[in-house]
């Protein structure tokens, strides 16, 4: 057990090695990391391969479940793929109440680092699909997928080294006669594309936490038990989970507000060991610092000019971070040149009926894509849904919409898609 111990202690080791070299590399360049002043070309004139749009639609009928697949055009537009949309072999879920909680997770759909394998939650039949992605975009299920997700309402995945993190939620109400509870669990990804599931790897949460998302960096995982108002990290060993002491939201930044003390949304400083967490209740930024065993300690908070800010994505140079906030339709651009001391630089509106949910940006940085849905009752059904485009300036970061290819998304009245990956 020494000798286990000692190894996995030098693989954290050498990788939290890794990302200050990467920080002090990319302070010493240039003070901080900033974004390239490179002309704003049309993919037209820059030759851009095309990127891969995939969104999951959550029908929550019986095998109703499905990936929806676009390609850019050369004008920016986006067209849908050949054989959309692609049968995940498993069902999504509703929730007619609209409560908080069970709608609020991250990374619902993810892609593997060689963009040749694509990962989806069935949340409504408990099981994760796997799907080969050929050169065109389009997907063939892998053989035996989907897999069980070993737990209730799967809804993040999060993918390191040939391991795959999933968070069971257990909060999908047409479910909630299971006694199991929410769990943090992790597969082996094999070479054909299948997952086995890794015995005595699953870490149970309290039941009603509502964790919403497996944040998966360098050896680490960090999650956000929402409704339990924790924040979760782990270190990550041959596919073990070791569960650090989860992190309740300072009492201080809610002084003389009564809100719930919630987090909701993680992302992860590229070139520094630095976690941003959405306070989505009090509209602020959690900036939080961490060790090489994912011990997490607070540093301070910075303000949101949008409500309810949830979801969270950082650029690869670290000197950008993209919020959605779900309250008001608006996203939030950060200037994290600084990766401790953030500060807001934009706050956009979109042209949007539903919230703001989950969102990526393109390899080229560019442009940015993400997901409306139809969060409110008020909303008819059949509207809310949609699948937005904005631009990215090169120089600044700012974004810009395009309303011209907005995807309206053609689903069941009761059904609110969730889910972005891009390549």
């Amino acid at each position: 057990m020494k000798q286990a111990m000692n190894c996995r202690s030098l693989k954290l080791t050498q990788k939290f090695i890794l990302l200050l070299a990467t920080t002090l590399s990319a302070f010493n360049t240039n003070s901080y990391a900033k974004i390239s002043s490179t002309t704003n070309l049309s993919l037209v004139d820059a030759k851009i391969p095309p990127n891969y749009i995939y969104t999951e639609s959550n029908i929550a009928t019986p095998l109703g479940n499905s990936i929806l697949a676009y390609r850019t055009l050369d004008d920016g537009t986006l067209q849908p793929l050949m054989g959309s949309p692609f049968m995940t072999g498993g069902a999504g879920f509703v929730d007619p109440s609209f409560s908080l909680g069970p709608f609020d997770s991250d990374q619902n759909i993810i892609v593997n680092p060689t963009h040749t394998l694509l990962f989806a939650v069935n949340s409504g039949s408990n099981s994760i699909a796997v799907f080969h992605i050929a050169n065109d975009g389009s997907l063939t299920p892998v053989q035996g997928s989907p897999f069980y997700s070993e737990g209730v309402q799967p809804v993040s995945l999060g993918y390191e080294d040939g391991i795959l993190v999933v968070v069971n939620k257990h909060g999908d109400p047409a479910q909630n006669t299971d006694k199991s509870l929410p769990n943090y669990t992790t597969f082996r990804l094999n070479d054909d594309g299948t997952l086995t599931h890794i015995s005595q790897s699953t870490i149970e949460v309290a039941a009603g936490s509502s964790p919403s998302q497996a944040l998966v960096h360098a050896g680490l995982v960090f999650g956000a038990d929402f409704l339990g108002g924790m924040i979760e990290s782990f270190s990550l060993d041959s596919g073990y989970l070791y569960q650090k002491t989860p992190l309740t939201l300072p009492d201080s930044e809610f002084a003389g507000i009564n809100a719930p003390h919630v987090p909701l949304g993680l992302a992860v400083n590229p070139i520094a060991p630095v976690l941003y967490v959405g306070y989505p209740t009090v509209s602020k930024v959690g900036v939080y610092s961490y060790d090489m065993n994912g011990n997490l300690t607070f540093l301070q908070t910075v303000s949101n000019s949008g409500k309810a800010v949830c979801w969270f994505k950082s650029n690869a140079t670290g000197s950008r971070l993209y919020t959605a906030n779900a309250g008001d339709h608006s996203l939030s651009v950060y200037d994290t040149s600084d990766p401790y001391h953030p500060f807001e630089i934009q706050r956009l509106v979109l042209n949007a009926e539903g919230g703001l949910y989950q969102f990526a940006l393109d390899p080229s940085e560019t442009m940015l894509y993400i997901l409306e849905q139809r969060d409110h009752a008020s909303i008819p059904m059949g509207m809310g849904n949609a699948l937005h485009v904005l631009s990215i300036d090169p120089s600044t970061g700012k974004l810009a919409e395009i309303n011209s290819d907005m995807i309206q998304l053609q689903l069941p009245g009761d059904t609110r898609p969730e889910g972005m990956a891009v390549f």
